[in-house]
């Protein structure tokens, strides 16, 4: 009965000795500082636009309403045949906008001839999922200006612009490759300091990109039709000894 007594406490110790060891062990390795790389992997892929829009805007004058009116839709005219020689049909051209300016009226109304008295705007939205024929019109744009079709001079919104809509087919392949590729650079910086990659500890996948293909200073990016999409994920691996 006293020897059972005794190993019962003898294991009774050991174990509580055990116990403790292992506590401090744990203790300790909770103190030691804990090692991570925090990297980033790019993936880009070429693709073309799958849809154009091209803003055409011109303008007519005339001395009284009805000639500005009548000069206005000559225009329209020749620009909806123009169009219509070009391949695009009545569904791919809308209206947007007629603007009247009654230039009498404004501050400086007696500095214009009478002749232009009145001046309309109109803006013609043509929309097309056949990038490569809309941008071959733009070219061809001289032809209207033979016919005597003028232009608005905003600069900025002349010629089509052009955008990708497939981003969503995109997103899973190139968010694989960019973290493949962080992954990759993480391991070189592991064996640089003898360690291995371990787990994830944190990861942004990043923001999709759609740029043009080619960077041109001062120039519209939305008027190439070839795009690069890119995105740079930031993961943070924890490295193990």
């Amino acid at each position: 009965m006293r020897i059972s007594i005794l190993l019962g406490a003898l294991l009774l110790a050991l174990g509580v000795s055990g116990a403790g060891w292992l506590a401090g062990q744990s203790l300790e390795r909770s103190r030691e500082p804990v090692r991570t790389v925090t990297v980033k992997g790019l993936a880009e892929q070429q693709v073309k636009a799958d849809l154009g829009f091209w803003p055409i805007k011109f303008v007519a004058t005339g001395p009284t309403l009805d000639a500005a009116r009548a000069e206005l839709e000559q225009a329209e005219q020749s620009v909806r045949g123009f169009l219509g020689e070009n391949g695009f049909g009545t569904d791919d051209i809308q209206v947007q906008n007629i603007k009247v300016e009654d230039r009498f009226t404004g501050y400086n109304g007696g500095n214009y001839p009478a002749e232009a008295r009145f001046t309309l705007t109109e803006d013609l939205l043509v929309t097309t999922n056949e990038v490569d024929q809309l941008a071959d019109a733009a070219r061809n744009i001289t032809d209207l200006l033979r016919a005597g079709v003028v232009f608005s001079s905003d600069a900025w919104s002349g010629g089509p612009s052009f955008v990708f809509t497939g981003l969503n087919d995109l997103k899973g392949d190139m968010l694989t490759e960019a973290t493949q590729r962080a992954r990759e650079s993480a391991q070189q910086f592991a064996v640089q300091s003898e360690s291995k990659v371990g787990n994830i500890q944190t990861a942004n996948q990043g923001v999709f990109q759609i740029l043009p293909a080619v960077d041109i200073p001062n120039d519209r990016p939305d008027r190439q039709i070839e795009k690069k999409v890119r995105v740079v994920t930031t993961i943070t691996y924890f490295l193990i000894d």
